[in-house]
This record gives structure tokens, C-alpha cells and sequence, in this order.
């Protein structure tokens, strides 16, 4: 009596490699999305058709619609925000001043702080985001 055994061929595919590279390829997508926007402020900024983009690092004036000021990411009261930024731009010898607004603030508001920049000689770059 012969005993056939059954030694049919079953493809496999190992993955035990593959959830490795996956988690790997997450912490860096992770880790780059972080990097790629420098202001971790969320402001909704108001909409331009013409922009243009900055290579020189710059000081950023942030103000949130709960009218919280913020100068490179440090909040500070509106007060002492044109000392700190008297200090910071001679630091890096650049008198220009990147201001993030919100796009459904009050004229006035706006009004101030560009004020308060040609007071001190500073150039004032609102920022926009592209239509």
C-alpha cells in the first residue's frame, strides 16, 4: 500500500520585515510634518493672490483671535511687545517683522502694531496665505 504525502508548494510572503519599515516610514512623516511649519500658532490668515515668499529667517509677530500676542512663539502682553521686538530685531540685525493676523480681526488692531513698527523703524510683512 502506498501513502501518498501531500508536499504541495505554499507561497509565502514574510512581513514581519514590512510592519518595520511601515513604523519607520510613520516616525518620519511624523517628525518632517512637524518641521515643515515653523509656526505652530494657528491663525486663519487672510487670502492674497500675489505672494511672495521670504528666504531670510525673520522675526514673526503673532496675534490670535483672543487678541494674545506672540513674538516667535514667546507670548508676551501687548505692552512689552514693542521693547521685545526693539530687542530681538537688533539681535539679528534685520528690522524686518513678519505679522501673522487673523484675517477676521478688527481694522484698528492692525492699525496699532503697523503703527507701532513705523514708530521704531521696523518693516511690517502681513502675512498672507495663497488663494
Amino acid at each position: 500500500m502506498a501513502i501518498k504525502r501531500n508536499r504541495r508548494f505554499h507561497a509565502e510572503v514574510a512581513t514581519s520585515a514590512l510592519s518595520d519599515i511601515m513604523f519607520f516610514l510613520l516616525l518620519f512623516f511624523l517628525i518632517i510634518s512637524t518641521l515643515a511649519n515653523p509656526n505652530v500658532i494657528k491663525v486663519p490668515l487672510p487670502k492674497s493672490d500675489a505672494n511672495e515668499h521670504t528666504k531670510k529667517q525673520h522675526i514673526t509677530l503673532t496675534v490670535t483671535s483672543e487678541k494674545k500676542y506672540f513674538v516667535d512663539k514667546k507670548e508676551v502682553p501687548f505692552d512689552q511687545v514693542e521693547a521685545l521686538l526693539i530687542a530681538e530685531t537688533s539681535k539679528i540685525g534685520d528690522k524686518t517683522v513678519i505679522l501673522r493676523i487673523p484675517f477676521d480681526s478688527q481694522v484698528q488692531e492692525l492699525v496699532d502694531l503697523l503703527k507701532l513698527g513705523m514708530d521704531n523703524d521696523l518693516k511690517i510683512i502681513i502675512a498672507t496665505k495663497q488663494d
